[in-house]
């Protein structure tokens, strides 16, 4: 378990979804950090550069403009210092090749959008729960 607030970094260009989340975030009353990058090269810009502390959980959109989910788990899981990231997808995708595909690269979940009820209140419940109970790498 972990005494200090997992941040929540969302990497997605919806800002729909993003709004959802957030709101989720405010209804279940949570104190956990959100931040966002809008596709995967933010997301490695920020996450280089220092600026998402840990620990912290990906919450992680594959089609996105620039670079997207797919590519950036190819190049986080490449990276040594980035490799050990906590991982889930949440994707427009069902498609079996992207859920195959995500889970070779060590995600630790997938949910399709559509699936997830409540506007994300569902999902952001079972995150509280998954941070509240797991441990975390540290660097």
């Amino acid at each position: 378990m972990t005494n200090m607030p997992v941040t929540l970094f969302v990497v997605d260009d919806d800002d729909v979804d993003v709004m959802f989340i957030e709101r989720c975030v405010r209804k279940h009353q949570l104190v956990n950090p959100v931040v966002r990058a809008k596709d995967g090269l933010e997301a490695l810009e920020l996450l280089r550069a220092g600026e998402i502390t840990r620990p912290f959980i990906v919450l992680l959109d594959l089609n996105m403009p620039r670079m997207g989910g797919l590519e950036f788990l190819a190049e986080i899981r490449a990276d040594e210092e980035l490799s050990d990231m906590v991982v889930i997808v949440l994707s427009s995708s069902s498609d079996i090749r992207d859920v195959n595909s995500c889970y070779k690269k060590q995600i630790a979940g997938y949910f399709v959008k559509h699936d997830c009820g409540n506007g994300y209140s569902d999902l952001i419940g079972l995150l509280n729960r998954y941070w509240q109970i797991s441990r975390f790498p540290t660097k």
